[in-house]
């Protein structure tokens, strides 16, 4: 069954309320990589219910409407998606323990061609359940391998909403240069903050993907770059994240080291980056943008 691109713009997403406590933002922040140096007074504000705050990046595993595009009459073949690109924009800290709200909706569908596939935007915005508060928007792009020529394209047209094209890397040197291992066993405790696909558990079922073994999750390499930026940009204050918004371009195993390269970009505020995996010389992040209070 082909997409509609009328139909998924006035889909009706449930709304999702989540409360998380204290255990669970520790549990996020074990999965992104924080306080692997469990000597490090910055990252243990993270960790120690004592005197917790909440990792910026959490934001993107709130409040979730589960897998919409497979459990809703969407015609989305569901099999082959993709998770593009992902944005993030802060607009209040979270805080350690709450309860939210997430409305989802789909704001962009793009018919790349038959060949192609199409491009399906959402966007989720985390509120407080009791005052409205607004704390985050999300902005997924889901690449639908198996849904183009759906509107007869044959040709990538253009989003509803423009979006600039990412800015070129400085040709030099990073100005800043941050090196994050990750964990052997990294994705069986990032996938208790939500993501409970085998495909980052079960050997067989990596296998069957292609894969020699499980990967790490795309939202949890956000995360763990998201920490490498935050402690190289803002000293690890959470309050000083405002965006950051990337592609992803590869996958990180378990037990990878992830190496994020920094440049400061000509607006106050701003940086562009991009995260490699050097021991396969791979690049699993792309376009990179992240903005800061400086």
């Amino acid at each position: 069954m082909a997409i509609d691109k009328e139909k998924l713009l006035a889909l009706q997403i449930p709304t999702c309320t989540q409360s998380y406590r204290w255990r669970d933002t520790v549990l996020y922040a074990l999965g992104a990589g924080y306080a692997i140096d469990p000597m490090d007074e910055r990252q243990l504000r993270f960790v120690d219910e004592s005197r917790l705050c909440a990792v910026p990046t959490m934001a993107n595993v709130l409040a979730h409407p589960g897998f919409w595009m497979r459990d809703l009459d969407t015609g989305i073949d569901w099999v082959r998606v993709v998770h593009g690109e992902q944005q993030m924009r802060i607009h209040h800290p979270l805080p350690a323990e709450g309860e939210v709200i997430g409305h989802t909706r789909v704001v962009d569908v793009v018919d790349k061609g038959a060949a192609k596939g199409a491009l399906v935007v959402s966007e989720r915005r985390i509120v407080d359940a009791r005052d409205g508060r607004l704390y985050a928007t999300l902005r997924q792009t889901t690449m639908c391998r198996g849904d183009g020529g759906f509107s007869g394209a044959s040709i990538h047209a253009p989003l509803a909403v423009p979006v600039p094209a990412p800015a070129a890397l400085p040709e030099r040197e990073p100005d800043i240069g941050m090196t994050l291992p990750t964990q052997p066993n990294q994705a069986l405790i990032y996938r208790l903050s939500g993501d409970l696909n085998p495909l980052h558990a079960s050997p067989e079922v990596a296998r069957r993907a292609g894969f020699d073994r499980p990967i790490f999750h795309g939202l949890g390499t956000f995360g763990v770059v998201g920490h490498a930026l935050m402690a190289g940009l803002c000293d690890y204050w959470p309050e000083r994240v405002r965006a950051m918004e990337a592609r992803f371009s590869a996958p990180v195993f378990p037990g990878d080291r992830v190496c994020v390269d920094i440049w400061h970009a000509t607006r106050p505020g701003e940086a562009l980056f991009r995260a490699r995996v050097d021991a396969r010389n791979s690049v699993v992040l792309s376009n990179g943008v992240f903005g800061y209070e400086p």
